[in-house]
């Protein structure tokens, strides 16, 4: 008996190990399950530790909060580290059209709060508990609770509406996606398989019709132009040639282009004649092309090539071959002279076989040496994503300064590290699977700790006389929200479902629908999506609390 009880009841360091790996074992295993082709996957860790809470299971609050805290950082740093190298690609040309309706879900929400606090009978400091459980968002509990404290209020009654809509606030998103998925979402709303390739890069062929380029080298007509373009071959008398910048264009020249999506028409103008060919599709073999030249993908392993400029390498002019394309965490980008390339970039390398072979041995292609992870990034980010979450901002109006916090924090120098930090000659790569890993085991933390903590009150709270109007007003908070501003973004505003997906976990700040998200939907476009809006929602949601508690308490 004391071998169980020092196991499972007596708080220590080993007691809390076994408890939290007891929970998420059981509750990864019961998310296998699928009703009717529905499965909640890690959530289901979530509802194991309220159910182990309710039935007195407890650890050490000190340790309860340490895990609790350190999952939420590790999961949302390396959500971060993930999406960072397209987030400013994808922020320039859909930052707008993915933040607005996040701020929909968000004022509608805040609003329904508001106009339900009235309508309803529900106190204001409630009705922020209420909000924040429903929205999933504990950092804009903290704001509230401190808040009421400075204008002399009790507090307790934001924390207990939070922890008792809280667990549907997980839920409600999570069966949001799945009503929109199946009654609103059409075939052409699915993203395609490599839907994010696709949009940031576009493959044509032109004929040289433009007499204004007869003659004309490919530097210099690529001067002269502002769109963004790579020459991939060019066919000249019916010979395939390596599209050097001296190589001069003539009539009839047909030139292989690789661009953006928007600008492919506007090339005509600058070429000539675009043909018809489809060179998009994924079941072109570029090797039978010519027989001239071959087409290889070359990892980047070398450290010293991390953070290098691609034309300051000269590999075109060195070794005569010519780069068209670099894939990098999901996202297929120009390969234009001022990329600068990462540990990990993908390089599709056009050229004879012999100059290719050379070119591998300069950027290593060994896939061996990325299989060990990165650690020193890792820490370092997250000691540097907490110093930023915990800075606090004045705000005009404001009396309280404002945090990023736990989450906001980390998830923001990950993406900043992601994106920057090989300019700066940090090794910051890490394979997908390791991402995977970082961010699993962050996820069932945090969902583990959160689930105990709210256990010890939830059945407790749903049986007071108003716990139920409680629930009813936060599961219409999350619901209603979620569902109308995803059916308009759909509809009006023609975004992809795994888009607007992402869209709607960052705005509700809830990673478990996220995590469920990316199990069901192919593509990285929920997770692009959720970091793009999640800062600023997350920022937000602490000021309008604030704000709602001084205009309406």
């Amino acid at each position: 008996m004391n071998f169980f009880e020092s196991l499972f009841i007596e708080h220590s360091a080993l007691q809390a190990i076994v408890v939290l790996s007891l929970i998420s074992a059981i509750g990864l295993i019961l998310g296998r399950i699928r009703v009717s082709g529905i499965s909640l996957g890690i959530t289901f860790v979530f509802f194991i530790g309220i159910i182990a809470g309710h039935f007195g299971l407890s650890i050490d609050s000190q340790m309860l909060f340490y895990a609790e805290t350190f999952g939420l950082v590790l999961f949302v740093y390396a959500l971060g580290l993930q999406v960072g190298p397209g987030f400013f690609s994808s922020m320039r040309t859909e930052g707008v059209k993915l933040i607005a309706p996040a701020l929909g879900v968000l004022l509608t929400g805040t609003a329904a709060a508001i106009a339900l606090s009235y309508l309803c009978g529900v106190s204001m400091p409630e009705m922020s508990g209420i909000l924040c459980g429903a929205t999933t968002n504990t950092p804009a509990l903290a704001a509230a609770q401190q808040t009421l404290e400075q204008m002399g209020i009790d507090g307790s009654g934001a924390a207990l509406g939070c922890a008792l809509t809280y667990p549907l606030g997980v839920v409600g998103v999570i069966l949001a996606i799945v009503v929109l998925r199946k009654f609103f979402v059409r075939d052409k709303d699915m993203p395609m398989p490599d839907s994010k390739h696709k949009k940031n890069v576009f493959i044509a062929s032109y004929r040289v019709t433009n007499p204004g380029i007869f003659g004309k080298s490919i530097g210099e007509v690529a001067s002269l132009s502002h769109n963004h373009f790579v020459i991939s071959r060019m066919w000249h008398d019916g010979h395939v040639l390596i599209p050097m910048s001296d190589r001069r264009l003539q009539e009839n020249d047909i030139l292989l282009v690789i661009t953006k999506p928007n600008e492919a028409k506007e090339l005509s103008l600058v070429f000539g004649e675009q043909e018809q060919k489809d060179w998009n599709s994924s079941e072109i073999d570029w090797n039978k092309i010519d027989s001239e030249l071959i087409s290889q993908r070359i990892l980047v392993t070398r450290p010293e090539i991390n953070g290098k400029r691609l034309a300051s390498l000269r590999l075109r002019n060195n070794y005569g071959i010519n780069i068209s394309r670099v894939y990098r965490s999901g996202v297929q980008l120009l390969a234009t002279p001022d990329l600068v390339l990462q540990l990990g970039d993908r390089l599709t390398v056009v050229g004879e076989a012999a100059d290719i072979k050379r070119v591998e041995g300069i950027l290593g292609n060994a896939v061996q040496s990325l299989n060990e992870p990165n650690l020193v990034s890792v820490f370092i980010g997250m000691i540097l994503g907490l110093i930023v979450g915990s800075i606090p901002l004045a705000i005009p109006g404001i009396s309280l300064p404002v945090k990023l916090g736990l989450a906001g924090g980390p998830i923001i120098i990950g993406i900043l590290i992601g994106t920057f930090g090989p300019r700066l000659h940090m090794v910051t790569y890490t394979t997908q699977s390791a991402n995977m890993m970082l961010r699993a085991l962050g996820l069932n933390l945090y969902l583990a700790c959160l689930g105990l903590d709210a256990g010890k009150q939830f059945f407790e709270t749903v049986m007071r006389p108003e716990g139920i109007l409680w629930l009813v007003l936060g599961v219409a908070i999350t619901f209603v929200p979620v569902i109308l501003v995803g059916v308009f973004s759909m509809r009006r505003m023609k975004l992809d479902f795994g888009s607007v997906t992402g869209v709607l976990c960052g705005s509700m700040a809830n990673p478990m629908a996220l995590n469920y998200a990316n199990e069901t939907i192919e593509g990285d476009n929920p997770s692009v999506a959720y970091a793009t809006v999640y800062p600023v929602c997350m920022f937000l949601r602490v000021v309008i609390i604030q704000l709602v508690i001084m205009f309406f308490v």
